[in-house]
């Protein structure tokens, strides 16, 4: 009984026994998370207010359940292009569904320990799907906020750039909108280097609010955000959205969002386990955690989450000790959704394109391609192709032709063959000793070296030191061997040695 009683009251005191540290912290967070959360879900082609549904469940949920402590999650830049893509292939009506399957496919991944194996993944990949990302993002939104309709490709969003620049320096362009983002990102670019004091404001409010305060003063003719109550945003899934999940299409997208959901929440809780020194993600826990809010999310017809490296970082920089500070920024984001979603009405969108078009141009991983450049080069290719093929196809084709060739990359560079050919003079064997691995993807050289030998020559061929001979090279060998001592009646010594019958001679 006294167990009982006193459990509660032992879970409140550790929640609060950091609260002078989280309540500010959780605070920050909310004020990096309301723009991000409204930018994100109108670049993806919902309403704004189904951006700050899932940001609430990423604090109130997702911030209760064990995994990691100090990582935040809510609506991601990372699955914009993959979000607006199913919305205009299927329907809004179909996202709740897609985002609750997304979720239940995390919860079973979770359950079934594959977390650790998201650190698996090529590092050169998932910097490439980064710039694919960042790149699809930056296009779409200079089409936005130029009052143009972005072509349906990525290719094609490249093709009209020309015609887009066109536009801007013949005043086709809204000039208004398109200079009220190039002010937002030069803003942002440029905050780190203002004076502390102001710096302790979060930039992209800073720039938010700002750009509403411009807007109404000199009465600026610009887009601005549409909002509803929160209540009306709430969308339950419905049997038309079932059939968006029926199809090779569907089930593709929804395979897409579990996985790079998961990846990017697992990549994310790897950087904020270094930039603190509280108890570390147990990765397992962490991916059911945001199965659980997806598939919540799903049922609110919000947009998808994974956890933020952006807010994270934030909440991890503003002092925050425990899971409090995450929950209290859900919090906040319910109240301010509940009572003054009018706010939101008063921002133009150009800022949060701004904001967006430097979110992802932070995704490009411009120091990590140099270091590439200057010491792993066939890496920078990965990063490369995957990049290219995201931007051309669609981001999970992008991201399966980059590990694709991040595998193939590996086995060439795990199947290096040494072939050391002597010739100990007239009358005397040839001696070749191979070392290394002897896998097919080396056979046509191996071949090649064994096929220009003479014919009847002795033949010494030292194999101890192959590490690795698979069952192709292992029959070429023999083959070849069999052929050159009857076509030239020489003896060929083996080492290690084999049956006489087995090596042919």
């Amino acid at each position: 009984m006294n167990t009982t009683t006193t459990r509660p009251a032992a879970v409140a005191r550790r929640a609060l026994a950091h609260w002078r540290q989280d309540l500010p912290a959780s605070l920050v967070v909310f004020l990096v998370a309301v723009p991000l959360c409204v930018g994100v879900a109108v670049a993806s082609g919902v309403p704004a207010e189904r951006g700050l549904v899932t940001g609430i469940v990423g604090g109130l949920v997702v911030g209760l359940l064990p995994g990691s402590s100090l990582q935040v999650s809510g609506p991601a830049a990372g699955l914009t292009v993959l979000v607006f893509d199913a919305v205009q292939r299927f329907g809004l009506g179909s996202l709740g569904v897609l985002v609750l399957a997304a979720g239940l496919l995390q919860i079973a991944m979770g359950l079934l320990r594959t977390g650790r194996w998201f650190r698996a993944i090529s590092l050169s990949v998932v910097h490439g799907m980064l710039a694919g990302i960042g790149l699809i993002l930056i296009l779409g939104q200079l089409y936005a906020v130029s009052g143009r309709t972005a072509p349906g490709s990525g290719g094609g969003k490249i093709a009209h750039l020309p015609a887009l620049a066109a536009d801007w320096f013949t005043g086709r362009a809204a000039t208004a909108a398109l200079l009220m983002a190039a002010a937002t990102v030069l803003l942002l670019t440029g905050w780190k280097k203002l004076p502390g004091p102001v710096r302790a404001v979060p930039a992209p409010l800073a720039a938010v609010v700002l750009a509403a305060a411009a807007t109404a003063a000199f009465g600026l003719d610009v887009p601005r955000v549409e909002v509803d109550g929160l209540l009306e945003s709430v969308a339950l899934p419905t049997g038309d959205g079932l059939a968006a999940v029926t199809g090779a299409a569907g089930l593709g997208t929804v395979l897409a969002l579990a996985l790079i959901a998961s990846a990017e929440s697992l990549f994310s809780a790897a950087a904020v386990d270094r930039m603190h020194h509280g108890p570390r993600t147990d990765y397992d826990r962490e991916l059911t955690a945001q199965g659980i809010g997806n598939t919540l999310c799903g049922l609110l017809g919000a947009l998808p989450m994974t956890a933020v490296i952006v807010r994270s970082a934030a909440n991890v920089q503003a002092g925050a000790r425990s899971k409090t500070s995450r929950v209290l920024h859900g919090l906040w984001l319910l109240l301010f959704a509940a009572l003054l979603p009018a706010v939101l009405g008063l921002v133009p969108l150009a800022v949060l394109g701004g904001v967006l078009i430097h979110a992802g141009a932070k995704l490009i991983p411009l120091r990590p391609a140099a270091a590439l450049w200057r010491g792993h080069r066939g890496e920078l290719v990965v990063l490369a192709v995957t990049t290219t093929a995201i931007v051309l196809t669609t981001l999970f084709e992008g991201v399966l032709i980059g590990v694709a060739l991040a595998v193939a990359k590996s086995a060439w560079q795990t199947s290096h063959l040494h072939i050391d050919l002597t010739d100990t003079g007239p009358g005397g064997p040839l001696r070749i000793r191979l070392s290394g691995n002897a896998t097919f993807l080396r056979l046509p050289r191996l071949l090649d070296t064994l096929e220009s030998l003479p014919t009847g020559r002795a033949v010494e061929l030292d194999w101890t030191d192959l590490r690795h001979l698979d069952h192709a090279c292992r029959t070429a060998l023999l083959t070849w061997a069999g052929r050159h001592a009857v076509d030239g009646a020489a003896a060929i010594t083996w080492e290690p040695p084999l049956t006489a019958a087995t090596a042919g001679t």
